[in-house]
């Protein structure tokens, strides 16, 4: 089994509004103890793909076609623009940019920096791979060290994968800061089964009082674009509501990560009946299945342009965009027409015109009833906050400042 490693496209986009809570809605009141946070920094990639939507259906399709438990992964060089944290290994530190990504859970070092060891360096024996979609790899020593995230987040003997080949990363990156769930290490070392995550770790040593990580992300063409991870709950100055919550699905294989059963309408029209996708950080665009897609396509009037892989609208069709409607677990969260565009500011990043129109809503590759029929990716989560809730399996989002912003 292979795992998931990638932020494979980490861009500014997309957004979701929260709209109407039913009676079958649970919302958690705004308090949070016992949390510790992690900024994050953004990173220009420039070896990144300007095709994201390719990167993003290559990703999908191979979380589409693992549904034993463990996941692939495809190419972690095709993001735009990435949230990265800075984590120090071993005692005293030695620091690594590291991606972060919901959608895997192994942390491994030593891309285009060699690990330095220390007197908390241990060894296992064990080896650790990784496998890409598009057959890249990265492969070397797992250890145990001390992993420090910041200085009220320090674990000690955390597995970190220490690469000695690897293919595929962005020459200012390190490695990888996995945070999705557990089983998706499952078949990566040898020797073992499972490799406890760093929230594992920061539960069970007692660092935090629950498995949960808080996520926001505001979005990278708004006047402060910044990040944040908080391990043990979350940020309630980051938020502007409650946030409500939705259990992990049953449906496979979107139960092998963050995943949720959500139906999406587009104004009035439903566009997909309820069923199973994911939410992952490591996906830039919000991704729905081809039929889906094709209804959406039809009602925009946007036509595929060659260049970005994206559908292109007038100014006039902007005008007439309707909302995107997100439901699930009782709660519609509204993704405004602002927030399906791509951020203007960034066309020729993708290798649009300047002042081209582009919707950051795109085929997933596969039709509706895989098990895997929406991606909620990094453009629907700068508009929401986000909470992963291990010990209690759901998901949780919460509007911000940035939910309604006409920034794009």
């Amino acid at each position: 089994m292979v795992l998931s490693t990638s932020i494979s496209s980490l861009l500014a986009l997309s957004a979701l509004a929260f709209l109407s809570l039913s009676a079958r809605a649970s919302p958690h009141p705004r308090t949070a103890s016992n949390t510790a946070a992690l900024k994050l920094a953004v990173r220009f990639n420039a070896n990144g793909s300007k095709n994201i939507v390719a990167a993003d259906r290559a990703r999908a399709q191979v979380l589409t076609k693992d549904s034993n438990g463990g996941s692939s992964s495809i190419d972690v060089t095709n993001a735009i623009t990435t949230y990265t944290a800075d984590v120090g290994v071993g005692s005293p530190p030695t620091y690594y940019t590291l991606l972060v990504d919901t959608g895997s859970s192994n942390t491994w070092i030593g891309a285009n920096k060699d690990y330095t060891k220390t007197s908390t360096s241990q060894d296992t024996g064990n080896q650790f791979y990784v496998e890409y979609g598009d057959k890249s790899y990265t492969r070397g020593e797992e250890y145990l060290d001390t992993v420090t995230l910041n200085s009220d987040l320090v674990i000690d003997k955390q597995s970190i994968g220490v690469a000695s080949d690897s293919t595929g990363m962005d020459t200012s990156l390190n490695g990888l800061l996995g945070v999705g769930p557990v089983d998706l290490t499952e078949g990566t070392v040898t020797n073992t089964n499972q490799v406890p995550t760093v929230t594992d770790n920061l539960y069970a040593q007692g660092t935090i009082s629950s498995e949960v990580l808080g996520v926001f992300f505001s979005p990278a063409s708004s006047d402060d674009s910044s990040g944040e991870l908080t391990f043990g709950g979350y940020d309630a100055s980051k938020i502007t509501g409650d946030i409500n919550y939705v259990p992990i699905t049953s449906t496979s294989p979107a139960s092998n990560y963050w995943g949720i059963d959500q139906s999406i309408s587009y104004g009035d029209t439903v566009m997909l009946s309820e069923t199973a996708g994911i939410v992952d950080t490591g996906t830039t665009l919000v991704l729905i299945a081809t039929d889906t897609f094709d209804k959406y396509k039809s009602a925009t009037g946007g036509t595929l342009d060659e260049t970005t892989g994206l559908l292109k609208i007038s100014s006039d069709q902007y005008d007439q965009l309707s909302s995107l409607y997100f439901t699930t677990g009782g709660v519609t969260y509204e993704l405004s027409p602002n927030a399906q565009i791509w951020p203007r500011s960034l066309n020729t990043a993708i290798g649009g015109s300047t002042d081209g129109i582009y919707l950051i809503v795109s085929d997933i590759g596969s039709k509706s009833g895989s098990g895997l029929d929406f991606i909620n990716g990094y453009c629907f989560l700068e508009r929401f906050y986000s909470v992963y809730d291990t010990t209690n399996s759901r998901v949780g989002f919460a509007t911000t400042e940035y939910t309604y912003a006409t920034s794009n």
